[in-house]
């Protein structure tokens, strides 16, 4: 998996091998053998330009590298109205500064990655996606496309709300026509992408264009988590932290001993580190003689195996990491250390104005963080004696006063030997209410449809413990109220946008919920609200 040496003059098979080495999918490879036969490849990548890039950036970096490696000529979109649409996650006037920080930080990140820039160009989407040209053609889409295909398109990267906007459904269009008006050969992104990319292989060859090849990386958990995020300080790392705190964040990140699957660390080991090492360069991890000596992994097959037979420490694995990552930092901090970048930076990312903690909890602000939602284990579970379609539950959530009482509906979806010692997301701060004779003092909330009816309970991410808080991203700041007032109605007008997401994510209005140890989850259901 080692770097290859680009120096020399590749042939097209070398070309595609480093094109398509760690890709989860490729649509239309043999479109992509065909050119390569005859010239260098045109691609694209786009990115929305809202939230400040951090290490993840590093996955589709690593794939640029190995594109721009293999001579293909790249452009990156900054889709500057994408992001205007997309629900209007960033203001119109911080675009402009956003989009130029971007540009910056991915130049620095392919600097450090040591790759050549020759032949990698931006362009933001306003440029042509206000044309005439652009904007008759998605009138004539818009002819085409039912709303049910332009839903399921963007299903896993538009965020999903109980009242969805039209801007929401035009966003897939976008993105297909945007391969025709950059004029490329492929489009390149995460297999997130994939429902939009099967879209536009639908529709483009509709408008008379032509199909596009498309590069898929697979989704990969957060380096310090399931997820890494951009609004939780403590489990992103941003680009230009301080050696210290890329240290210290590394230290606290989640790598569980002996599991593979969802282990961030592993997989940017895997993804981002090993494709840099030189041709007979091993990835050395230093430990005490005790634990075993210095071992040095020439694949990273190797490393994985070691890791899943416990050969290899967690401790060990995430200080070897850091090591190596803040190697790639240190370029990207001394180049934003020019005064002109700092500024930059300053202006696109100004910090949020703080919310006191009395004007955060007023009745007058409806927020999620005025929900009181934990982690709780049920231990012990009996059916309701005046009602056959109810569990009543104990359930420990952590508190001194003890497990609490809570009704459920489950009966009919969930047997009882599994809801015992089943680990659950209780909403506890609902004002207590009589149930059939009984009172209950919060609510397991859960994936449910009504065609066909079905309830599940939603997963609780591996390692939380009764009681651990779980946050809508985005939303960490802020008090929940003691008990919610039922005459305003908090729950209520909450719960219209709490869904789970095409690929499984329990969110709010498309923002994760998160525990401590990850995001919450569905096991089976998908596409569905929480109750």
């Amino acid at each position: 998996m080692g770097s290859l040496d680009t120096k020399a003059i590749m042939t097209p098979s070398e070309k595609k091998h480093l094109i398509t080495r760690n890709l989860q999918e490729v649509l239309g490879e043999e479109k992509i053998t065909e050119i390569l036969a005859k010239r260098d490849l045109k691609l694209y990548w786009g990115t929305a330009t809202t939230g400040k890039p951090h290490v993840a950036y590093f996955l589709p970096m690593s794939k640029i590298g190995d594109f721009l490696k293999a001579g293909c000529e790249v452009t990156i979109l900054f889709a500057d109205l994408h992001a205007y649409l997309d629900n209007m996650k960033a203001p119109w006037e911080l675009l402009a500064l956003r989009t130029q920080y971007y540009e910056h930080a991915i130049k620095a990140m392919l600097t450090s990655l040591k790759v050549p820039l020759e032949k990698l160009k931006f362009i933001k989407g306003s440029e042509y996606q206000l044309s005439k040209e652009y904007t008759l053609d998605m009138y004539r889409l818009s002819s085409l496309v039912t709303e049910h295909d332009a839903k399921k398109a963007g299903a896993e990267v538009v965020k999903q709300v109980g009242n969805p906007l039209l801007s929401g459904l035009m966003y897939p269009g976008l993105q297909a026509l945007d391969e025709e008006y950059l004029k490329v050969d492929a489009q390149f992104g995460g297999v997130d992408q994939r429902k939009i990319f099967t879209y536009a292989d639908k529709y483009l060859p509709q408008l008379g264009y032509s199909k596009r090849a498309h590069l898929m990386n697979p989704m990969i958990p957060g380096l310090t988590g399931a997820k890494m995020s951009s609004s939780e300080e403590d489990s992103k790392i941003d680009l230009l932290d301080s050696a210290a705190s890329v240290k210290k964040k590394m230290k606290k990140a989640f790598c569980e001993p002996g599991k593979v699957e969802n282990n961030g660390v592993l997989a940017f080991a895997k993804y981002v580190l090993f494709p840099l090492l030189n041709a007979g360069e091993g990835f050395l991890i230093q430990r005490g003689a005790d634990n075993g000596g210095d071992v040095e992994y020439t694949t990273y097959e190797q490393m994985e195996s070691d890791f899943s037979q416990a050969l290899l420490h967690p401790g060990d694995l995430k200080a070897a990491v850091e090591v190596r990552l803040n190697a790639l930092l240190e370029p990207i901090r001394k180049i934003f250390e020019a005064p002109e970048l700092v500024k930059l930076v300053k202006d696109a990312y100004p910090p949020p104005a703080k919310v006191s903690k009395t004007a955060a909890a007023t009745d007058d602000v409806v927020a999620p963080h005025r929900l009181d939602i934990r982690v709780g284990k049920i231990v012990e579970v009996n059916k309701h004696p005046e009602a056959e379609t109810l569990y009543v539950e104990k359930i420990d959530l952590g508190e001194s006063s003890g497990p609490r009482t809570i009704v459920s509906g489950l009966v009919n979806f969930v047997p009882q030997s599994e809801m015992l010692n089943r680990m659950v997301i209780v909403l506890t701060n609902l004002k207590p209410a009589k149930m059939r004779g009984i009172e209950s003092a919060g609510m397991v909330l859960c994936a449910s449809s009504d065609e066909p009816r079905q309830c599940e309970p939603l997963d609780v991410p591996t390692g939380s413990q009764p009681g651990d808080r779980v946050l809508v991203e985005g939303y960490e700041t802020g008090e929940p109220d003691a008990v919610l007032n039922p005459k305003k109605k908090v729950w209520e007008k909450l719960q219209e946008d709490f869904r789970v997401s095409a690929s499984g994510n329990a969110e709010w209005q498309g923002n994760s919920l998160l525990t401590p140890h990850g995001p919450v989850t569905a096991k089976t259901l998908k596409s569905v609200p929480i109750k």
